[in-house]
């Protein structure tokens, strides 16, 4: 393999510089990001920042590919560190894992699931790590379908939800009954819901013990998809 030039060296070490300072300001200015306050931070005239981000877009995209990546890598880990069999185990570990990095990276989790970036349109190739976390939940339904140890009931759901589940299914190439996975759909949502109340402190004043909160919350969601205790 050819090792990258000294100039592709530098250039991605611009790069990554560069999103290092515009996190900063995505904490303290929000996705209102300013290509040229970034250059100013980093000593540099702002015509040249556009060799690397061409515009505002470009580098919030970069962020956002960053950061669904991260999430992406932290769900999966805990993931594939708990016991196959405990489907139940599982989801409370992707779920504190998903809540670990929001909260050490707020910023970054409001880029994702806070309020929308106006003027912006995220491009598709964020589409693929953006769907990483809701996989991997996809992941235990489906291992747990495979073995056994989860039983879809006979429940239906009314149309059209239920075609744009089944289609949703096949966006996402998994062979799963319409009404379990909606199921585990509504309970990845409300996780996310659960993350963002208390990232944004809608509960903070109210729930002091929220680490045991959150665990009571995942369980009930567990029990919404019907995950079975170990």
């Amino acid at each position: 393999m050819v090792a990258p030039s000294l100039r592709a060296r530098v250039r991605a070490g611009m790069i990554d510089e560069i999103k290092a300072v515009a996190r900063r300001h995505l904490a303290t200015d929000g996705a209102n990001l300013s290509l040229r306050a970034v250059a100013r931070d980093m000593g540099m005239v702002s015509s040249a920042i556009y060799r690397y981000f061409p515009s505002r877009d470009d580098l919030l995209t970069a962020l956002i590919l960053d950061a669904y990546e991260a999430l992406g890598d932290a769900v999966e880990a805990a993931d594939a560190g708990t016991d196959r069999a405990d489907l139940r185990g599982r989801w409370h570990a992707v779920s504190r894992a998903a809540r670990s990095w929001a909260l050490a990276h707020p910023a970054e989790y409001a880029l994702l699931y806070g309020s929308p970036v106006p003027g912006y349109a995220a491009p598709d190739d964020t589409v693929a790590p953006a769907q990483r976390p809701p996989v991997t939940l996809v992941g235990i339904l489906r291992d747990g379908v495979a073995a056994g140890l989860l039983t879809p009931s006979g429940e239906d759901l009314p149309e059209p939800l239920r075609s744009d589940v089944a289609e949703l299914g096949a966006l996402i190439d998994v062979d799963l009954p319409p009404a379990l996975l909606a199921r585990g759909m509504a309970g990845w949502t409300q996780l996310f819901g659960l993350i963002s109340f208390e990232l944004f402190g809608r509960i903070n004043r109210m729930l002091p013990h929220r680490d045991e909160y959150f665990d009571h919350q995942t369980g009930l969601m567990a029990d919404l998809i019907g995950l079975p205790a170990a």
